[in-house]
């Protein structure tokens, strides 16, 4: 699973906005302190990682046999120039 850091060089520029409850504060900071983290990279962290699992995960799904025949004909196919470029670019989570 990809790894998402800020590198270095780039400069943060959005504004993430939250309300907690004075215990979740509490325990996000002593884990952040234990992590030798600041709360907004440890908060950052484990908000991306979690947006990573829950994209990864959408890869179950079910399917009948008549639909499971066409997947694996679609499958067999000759990949089309978009598909090429779909496959070669980036996950929306390394842009």
């Amino acid at each position: 699973m990809p790894n998402i850091q800020k590198p270095k060089a780039e400069k943060r520029k959005e504004t993430i906005n939250i309300r907690a409850l004075t215990q979740q504060q509490l325990l996000i900071d002593k884990a952040a302190l234990i992590a030798n983290k600041s709360r907004t990279d440890f908060m950052l962290d484990a908000a991306c990682k979690e947006a990573e699992e829950v994209l990864l995960d959408q890869r179950l799904f079910f399917a009948n046999e008549q639909q499971m025949n066409a997947f694996e004909d679609a499958l067999n196919q000759t990949p089309t120039k978009a598909l090429e470029e779909l496959l070669a670019s980036k996950s929306p989570w390394e842009k």
